[in-house]
């Protein structure tokens, strides 16, 4: 930006003057606009912490003061901190009983084959299951993330490229936001730092509306802003919004640490106990490297330890309490190596009952997930058309895409095969439906060609051997 423009903006903004987040835009303008935007790094940077192990609060907890029996000071003592990391156990959990498979996706169109062909091989290219899967592990950890759909022109080739890149607190990515009263997404802001000539770190933001994109890069007198047309016509992200996945039992989660932390404290302190003698030890006592030996006590004296008398029954039931309320309040299953050995070869209808609380947690997620896949499949199809393959932009435009949630155990294959097979020996099914319903067909239309050979070949065997019948002599 321009000193003399920096001037006007300062002017208007002086007489009051309002100018919108577009007017600041295109006046070059960055620092106002971005303050107008939704900034979410600070809270997204709270919940990080409190995900990381190495920054859970129970981390603070300053060393013990060792006092003699003046008080003064000898040394310090050091005192046990314990993380757990139960944050990112429920936060596993949620993305496996969500996203743990890959979303199955369907065409719902008609005379949009290539399309949906095109459609396929772009994910894979992509890798979105593995990029949703970030995503959400990232929302679920800070509150929100988002992917960014960067069209780019490949040099070896120069042909346009997409490529998908993750946002993240973690990975130093800063997300700003605007939204209408209606909570539609009308500007996106990425912020980041790059390194440059003279090892030169420079703050970038880029900025994304429907129509522009504006580079914004940070120099030494104000803002330097590049203006591109945006290609694709929609805002080429995809956000992800939620409360992280441990927000409501963070608080069970630092008591037990703590309490954890205290424990191992008291344990410490009393592992190598103090000998008491009720009488006068005729011999010396060995020293701590030396092998035991016999002590000799006068009148008949007593050598014991002193030790501590533990409540352990007490506190392994608080912690047991604390730990099921931490699971359950989190809508997390307790999958650990003991339960599961103990419930031996179960079916996946019984085991979708014992996971029942991520069940539901998911089912809770797809309300806004549903959204998020309609929203890819929108923004895919886009780019498809606008960019990618302008050729069949008109099928690209009219392919309609359905999507589906899979559970990460899968089906009852052995249920599900065998009521099948009654319903379609009973007359109650069709055999194109039996074999669409049969987990075991790849490709629907190829196995009703097969089969109708198939079928077509027998009967050509049966009528040879009629034939053949029909000439043989009678006794």
């Amino acid at each position: 930006m321009s000193l003399i423009q920096t001037i006007t903006n300062n002017i208007k903004a002086a007489v009051g003057y309002q100018q919108s987040f577009d007017e600041l835009l295109a006046s070059n303008d960055v620092t106002r606009a971005v303050a107008m935007m939704t900034a979410h790094s600070e809270k997204a940077m709270r919940h990080l912490q409190e995900y990381e192990i190495s920054t859970h609060k129970v981390m603070e907890r300053k060393d013990r003061a060792v006092l003699d029996s003046k008080g003064n000071f000898l040394r310090w003592s050091k005192r046990n901190k314990i993380p757990i990391p139960y944050q990112k156990f429920i936060n596993e959990i949620a993305l496996v009983f969500l996203y743990g498979r890959p979303v199955k996706w369907t065409q719902l169109s008609e005379n949009t084959d290539y399309s949906y062909n095109f459609y396929k091989e772009l994910m894979r290219e992509i890798r979105f299951d593995s990029c949703v899967r970030q995503a959400k592990r990232a929302a679920g950890a800070e509150g929100v993330s988002a992917i960014l759909y960067h069209v780019y022109r490949e040099e070896a080739t120069n042909k346009p490229k997409l490529l998908l890149n993750v946002l993240s607190k973690k990975s130093g990515d800063d997300i700003y936001t605007i939204k209408d009263q209606y909570k539609r997404l009308r500007a996106f802001g990425w912020g980041y730092y790059l390194t440059e000539e003279g090892n030169r770190t420079v703050h970038h933001i880029d900025i994304y509306t429907a129509d522009t994109i504006y580079r914004c890069k940070q120099g030494s007198f104000g803002w330097e802003v590049e203006h591109r047309p945006n290609p694709i016509g929609k805002i080429p992200v995809l956000l992800f919004e939620q409360e992280p996945e441990h927000s409501d039992v963070q608080p069970l989660i630092e008591k037990v640490e703590n309490s954890e932390s205290v424990e191992a404290d008291v344990i410490d302190r009393f592992a190598n106990p103090t000998m008491v003698a009720t009488a006068e030890i005729l011999n010396s006592l060995p020293k701590q490297e030396e092998e035991a030996k016999l002590l000799i006590l006068k009148n008949g004296g007593n050598v014991s330890y002193l030790t501590w008398n533990e409540a352990s029954e007490s506190k392994r039931n608080q912690f047991e309490r604390l730990d099921k309320h931490i699971l359950s309040k989190s809508f997390t299953p307790n999958i650990d190596f003991d339960n599961m050995k103990s419930l031996g070869n179960l079916s996946a209808k019984a085991i979708r009952k014992i996971m029942l609380l991520a069940i539901i947690k998911a089912e809770k997620h797809k309300e806004k997930h549903d959204e998020y896949m309609n929203r890819h499949a929108s923004l895919m199809c886009a780019i498809m058309g606008n960019v990618l393959d302008y050729t069949h932009k008109a099928e690209h435009d009219a392919l309609d895409l359905g999507h589906e949630f899979q559970e990460p155990f899968g089906d009852d294959v052995s249920d599900m095969l065998a009521d099948i097979s009654k319903q379609f020996n009973d007359g109650a099914m069709s055999r194109e439906t039996y074999v669409e319903l049969s987990y075991l067909i790849k490709d629907v239309k190829t196995e009703l060609e097969r089969i109708k050979k198939e079928q077509a070949e027998n009967m050509e065997q049966q009528m040879a051997l009629r034939r053949m019948d029909a000439f043989e002599p009678t006794d």
